[in-house]
């Protein structure tokens, strides 16, 4: 008795769609919340931190919305929303 998902003849049947890939950069930088909201880290926490006043610093270290502009291009790279 065979199942459905086994071999036929040696060819192993495919997926009707290929598996979305998701941008690893993107991954890495943006983080989408429970509510669905899309948050982004400020740039400028990384070097030259001497001249920056504590309190820009604190506001640096804080993470904030995404543009609305840029939200379906970041939605394009992380298709399962990690």
């Amino acid at each position: 008795m065979r199942l459905d998902n086994s071999f036929d003849e040696g060819i192993v049947k495919k997926n009707k769609k290929m598996k979305l890939k998701t941008h690893r950069g993107a991954a890495k930088r943006f983080k989408i919340t429970s509510t669905g909201k899309i948050m982004r880290w400020h740039s400028g926490k990384r070097h030259l931190l001497g001249t920056k006043a504590p309190r820009r610093q604190r506001k640096l270290a804080n993470k904030v919305v995404v543009n609305p502009a840029d939200v379906n291009n970041v939605r394009l790279a992380l298709p399962y929303g990690l």
